[in-house]
């Protein structure tokens, strides 16, 4: 079961000077340069995105809890992934590992259409619905196992994996499109990972390192 949702746009809050405070002080000046990220960053309500008692520190440099043992991306790194894939209008962007629906909003506010998957029902649901009272119509949100992506929307542009894996899933390289772009933690669960970069060039597949980061581990179904 998925739901399907469209991009709106997000009205100005008293928010606005802490998300550009944001962008200036933990995004810009740690090198992100992408006119279309730093754009995103500086629209999306990441304060919606978090449990009520966490809304005082949104916009902290820090991941902060969402429920369910998971998190909400410390925001350079929401932004140092974006980047990486460097969505642009007309793609179609696969997300593993919905969370709260940051990243994908992120993604949704660049990229035509953005397919994210969540392996845990409550958070899936909640997703869906806080994506959808915010106005977002070209994403799309699913209930199942990351790790087998999602077949039926395949091949996709890019792929952001927003939880760390031992290894890389073959069936997120398989929908890659010829030319596609992964980036996604791999490494040991509760550890230090790497953030990783595939670049898929027909059989050819390219990896690079970009730096050292501590995810949640992916879930897989029994």
């Amino acid at each position: 079961m998925f739901l399907v949702l469209f991009a709106g746009k997000c009205s100005k809050d008293r928010y606005a000077a802490n998300r550009e405070e944001m962008v200036k002080d933990q995004i810009i000046s740690r090198g992100i340069q992408d006119s279309a990220t730093l754009h995103s960053m500086r629209k999306v309500p990441r304060h919606k995105f978090v449990p009520p008692e966490f809304v005082g520190y949104a916009y902290d440099d820090t991941p902060l809890p969402i429920g369910s043992e998971q998190t909400i991306s410390q925001p350079y790194i929401v932004a140092l992934m974006t980047e990486l894939i460097a969505p642009r209008k007309g793609q179609k962007i696969l997300e593993v590992g919905t969370g709260s629906g940051y990243q994908a909003a992120i993604l949704a506010e660049i990229a035509d259409t953005v397919y994210t998957i969540e392996i845990l029902p409550e958070l899936s649901e909640s997703a869906a619905e806080r994506l959808k009272n915010l106005g977002y119509r070209n994403i799309n949100v699913k209930c199942g196992d990351g790790y087998a992506g999602w077949k039926e929307a395949a091949p996709f542009d890019a792929i952001i994996v927003t939880a760390a894996a031992e290894d890389i899933p073959q069936p997120l390289i398989d929908q890659l499109k010829d030319g596609g772009v992964m980036v996604i933690p791999v490494g040991p669960m509760m550890s230090v990972q790497a953030l990783t970069v595939i670049k898929k060039q027909g059989r050819d597949i390219k990896k690079e390192t970009v730096l050292p980061v501590r995810f949640v581990p992916l879930i897989r179904s029994k």
